[in-house]
């Protein structure tokens, strides 16, 4: 990968609120988590499994607010390529449309990271400092959900980059956008079966918590399906990609 298209596409960022977009990412997912287990009559910070609200507040709040703005930081940023005729551009240059993609998946991708594992870490610090749960941090669950959740969001960002990419209108892109937010809170829902039809029903399967007979309980997380979901999107996105490059600019 060219790592000055990649540099480029930083320099892009400046003008797009990216870091608004973040801000907004991480305080809406605190504040449903932090949500869950205020308004939970049965919470206590000396619960064995305190924590465990918490992990069920991010299961739902993430679904909830991640689909929607992963959908517009992907719009905006290809949005300008369509607006200032910059596959042409870029082409004369060297950089193939599909290499174009592959370098904004890598930017975005590197903001995404720190987005889902910032919002993790913050969440566990509020939990440990402002809600004072005293148990023991599930460490291991913990990571294993944030390392879910993030395989989730860079699938559904590489998704909307080829949506994007492929069609000029970009109220589309935002309106798959608004259709994932419903398919990642509704599959919850529906069977296991159902999530795994499409990219947002994962967000349902990798639930880390929920609120279940009388109080919040850990559920087992399934990583052979997010494995295999971030193996299957690789490859699509690449050759998809590469397809791109043949085409014109």
């Amino acid at each position: 990968m060219n790592t000055r298209a990649v540099s480029n596409e930083f320099a892009k960022m400046r003008h797009l609120r990216v870091g608004l977009v973040a801000v907004v990412m991480v305080v809406a997912v605190l504040g449903l988590s932090l949500y869950t287990v205020v308004s939970s009559p049965t919470f206590s910070p000396e619960a064995p499994g305190a924590w465990n609200g918490l992990l069920a507040g991010m299961s739902l709040g993430i679904p909830l607010v991640f689909p929607l703005l992963l959908a517009v930081l992907a719009s905006r940023q290809i949005d300008i390529e369509h607006q200032g005729n910059g596959w042409l551009l870029q082409a004369t240059s060297g950089l193939t449309p599909g290499g174009m993609c592959r370098a904004k998946f890598i930017a975005l991708g590197l903001i995404v990271t720190a987005i889902t594992i910032g919002t993790s870490l913050l969440v566990l610090a509020t939990g440990k400092l402002l809600v004072g749960i005293i148990p023991p941090v599930p460490f291991v669950h913990w990571a294993g959900f944030t390392g879910c959740m993030l395989a989730v969001n860079l699938v559904v960002l590489a998704g909307h980059i080829l949506v994007s990419a492929k069609i000029d209108n970009q109220l589309v892109a935002l309106g798959i956008g608004i259709l994932g937010t419903i398919l990642a809170v509704f599959s919850q829902g529906l069977p296991a079966v159902a999530a795994h039809l499409t990219p947002w029903g994962y967000y349902a399967l990798a639930m880390a918590a929920d609120y279940r007979g009388s109080g919040f309980v850990a559920l087992p997380l399934p990583y052979p399906s997010i494995a295999a979901l971030a193996v299957v999107a690789s490859v699509v996105f690449t050759i998809i990609t590469y397809r791109f490059d043949h085409q014109e600019a």
